[in-house]
């Protein structure tokens, strides 16, 4: 019976969503505010049960959590930089929650400059070498990239004007961008395509008779209701 209930909000809400389609209407509105505020219980509860309480406060009362951390004081500052955050939603406090912003801002600033450093500067300095020790195929290979790393970095290079040796430069970097965006852009349609040829096949799958035919029983339901609300929008008196 459960498993039944949840199969017909499924196809409710995935039409749902579908049906802006047609245009902005209840139903997408309506499905609308259901993920979001879904969404943002589950990243809540989420956060707090698998993060908050078992780090946090399992460090501070670890006899009564018992996530097998030993007591530590010293996470008490981040107790007290996470309730200046709740201050936030007071006028007369709210400078307090500053203070936990920059903290945040700061070391986040620090840790992503030594990430960036690490995986975006150092690694592509050392993908962009060329090996002469290996097959000529790699090297071909990593011919093209070192080519592609300099005329795209070109590219970019606005302090002098694209012409003459160093706009035929930059003009090869803007082919390898427009290579990289265009892959870029067809990998993420391809994903997007693989979900939602997913979800139609669970609607076909809960077309059957097993299902009391929820899809199209569904649809033909908010056909019927999107085109009176339609009829209702049309006719109302338009103000003046």
């Amino acid at each position: 019976m459960y498993e039944l209930i949840g199969v017909w909000c499924v196809v409710l809400l995935t039409l749902s969503i579908f049906s802006y389609l047609y245009g902005d209407n209840p139903f997408y509105k309506a499905a609308e505010h259901i993920f979001v505020g879904v969404s943002a219980g589950y990243v809540f509860t989420i956060t707090f049960w698998d993060t908050i309480w078992p780090n946090l406060f399992g460090r501070l009362f670890p006899k009564y959590v018992g996530a097998g951390f030993s007591f530590d004081i010293t996470y008490i500052f981040p107790l007290i930089l996470g309730v200046f955050m709740l201050f936030r939603l007071s006028k007369k406090y709210d400078w307090l929650s500053r203070i936990s912003i920059a903290y945040i801002v700061g070391m986040m600033a620090g840790l992503k400059f030594y990430v960036f450093l690490n995986s975006n500067l150092l690694t592509q300095i050392k993908s962009s070498t060329v090996n002469l020790s290996g097959t000529y195929f790699s090297i071909f290979n990593d011919l093209i990239i070192l080519v592609g790393v300099i005329s795209g970095l070109v590219y970019f290079f606005f302090s002098k004007e694209h012409t003459g040796a160093l706009g035929k430069i930059s003009r090869i970097g803007v082919y390898f961008l427009m290579i990289k965006f265009g892959a870029s852009f067809g990998f993420a349609v391809m994903g997007r395509i693989s979900l939602l040829i997913g979800r139609f096949e669970e609607l076909i799958e809960f077309s059957k008779p097993e299902y009391y035919y929820s899809t199209p029983v569904t649809l033909l339901i908010m056909i019927m209701i999107i085109g009176y609300w339609a009829y209702k929008d049309n006719t109302k008196p338009l103000e003046k």
